[in-house]
């Protein structure tokens, strides 16, 4: 019999999948337990349904990651900073701050947990900074960090 998977079964499958069990083990453990429904005309319709739709959200994703990729790749944000009398910053620059910044200027929402940066920047000059807009998909930017005056 086939089944569609409400919830995770161990050695059969995970949630949303299509799984073929036999009739009994179907009929007196699985959906009693409501782990899992019979695979009828309506539900496949519905899986099918559902499966396209994440599909076609996941492409959604992928094509609007690599749009910000394309527009933030080689471009350079400034980032003003107070630093003592040697140039060392008070603190240093965190990817909270580059996060907010290329908010600010190229509109683009990028989690902080997103933004590698290679060491600490607690110094003025210009730093190299890798976001990663979805798996696989990254841009290189560059941050220029200036005195506050």
């Amino acid at each position: 019999m086939k089944v569609i998977l409400l919830e995770d079964v161990k050695s059969i499958g995970k949630k949303g999948e299509l799984a073929n069990v036999s009739d009994g083990y179907a009929r007196n453990f699985l959906i009693p337990r409501k782990l899992a429904k019979e695979a009828n005309a309506q539900v496949m319709s519905e899986f099918k349904n559902a499966e396209s739709a994440k599909a076609y959200k996941k492409q959604t994703e992928i094509d609007r990651a690599n749009k910000d990729a394309s527009e933030l790749t080689g471009k350079q944000i400034k980032i003003y900073a107070k630093a003592g009398q040697n140039g060392k910053l008070f603190g240093s620059v965190t990817a909270k701050e580059l996060s907010e910044e290329i908010k600010k200027e190229h509109n683009i929402d990028v989690d902080k947990r997103k933004i590698v940066i290679e060491a600490d920047i607690k110094a003025y000059g210009t730093f190299a900074f890798e976001v990663k807009l979805h798996q696989g998909i990254t841009a290189n930017m560059s941050v220029v960090v200036a005195e506050q005056k």
